[in-house]
């Protein structure tokens, strides 16, 4: 199958009333497990790699053979880069192969973030890529203000004007969702996830998806929300997964084995998620 647009992915979601689970990765198995999560499922999904990770490993790496496994997958499957912190990162990641980026200026003042989130859009477009932005505080789950104070959420008419002025394909916005394990359970702001969706002529991202109760998320697609980031959960199961079937008696120490033996875990855990924000049961 031709490689997906995360904005045609987005749009298709959108249209029928689905949430497309957006899967940070980090290594080979990570993308191998959520193209076979979203095979079995027969449901679009995004695999996305956070730019920091190039300390690990090489962007370019991730994003070939993330759009080999895209290409040979029997459904739809976009590739992203995820939350690159200002102009060189995004087009960065463009030069290393992402057909997507996000640039994330909502830490500057608002001109400024208008002024990256624009330039970027501008250059990506000369090369046919997606660009998602940010407007709004999403910061980290560790710090409760930035859970519940509702300053820090995303001004609907502010979010309007930045669309129309940026060009940005997908906008993530801040309705109580942080980064990370979170400090208390979030209550996602149902009125503004509401008007946003009703105003901005973009589809919506919920960054920060990990521990956000199940309901909420589940109303949150109802209400229009499209792309759903998910990390801290993923390497969590998979963590677990990896530790259940450690034998610290065994001889051979077989590292293959080990990987092989803990993907049903980490495949499950990717398609319970897409299930949980599939409320109507798409299917392609």
């Amino acid at each position: 199958m031709p490689l997906a647009k995360v904005n045609e992915v987005l749009q298709h979601a959108t249209e029928n009333h689905y949430g497309v689970a957006a899967m940070n990765v980090f290594n080979y198995e990570t993308v191998k497990w959520v193209a076979e999560a979203a095979n079995r499922e027969k449901i679009p999904v995004i695999i996305q790699l956070y730019p920091g990770f190039d300390k690990y490993i090489a962007l370019k790496h991730v994003a070939d053979f993330a759009k080999n496994f895209a290409v040979q997958s029997d459904v739809p499957i976009a590739v992203h880069l995820d939350h690159s912190a200002g102009y060189e990162i995004a087009v960065g990641g463009i030069k290393a192969g992402f057909p997507s980026v996000m640039v994330d200026g909502s830490a500057l003042p608002y001109e400024e973030n208008v002024e990256v989130t624009a330039a970027v859009v501008r250059t990506a477009n000369v090369f046919n890529v997606d660009v998602e932005a940010e407007l709004g505080h999403v910061g980290s789950g560790a710090n409760l203000d930035d859970i519940v104070n509702a300053d820090n959420y995303t001004n609907v008419d502010q979010a309007v004007e930045f669309v129309q002025r940026t060009g940005c394909g997908s906008l993530a916005v801040a309705v109580g969702n942080a980064h990370g394990a979170y400090v208390k359970v979030p209550n996602l702001d149902f009125d503004r996830i509401t008007a946003l969706h009703k105003a901005v002529p973009v589809p919506l991202v919920l960054h920060g998806c990990s521990d956000i109760p199940h309901e909420q998320l589940q109303e949150s697609v109802r209400l229009g929300m499209s792309k759903f980031n998910i990390a801290t959960e993923y390497f969590r199961a998979i963590y677990k997964s990896i530790a259940a079937q450690v034998d610290k008696e065994a001889k051979d120490g077989n590292f293959m084995a080990l990987l092989d033996a803990s993907s049903e875990a980490a495949i499950d855990f990717v398609r319970g998620k897409m299930k949980l924000l599939n409320p109507n049961k798409f299917s392609l």
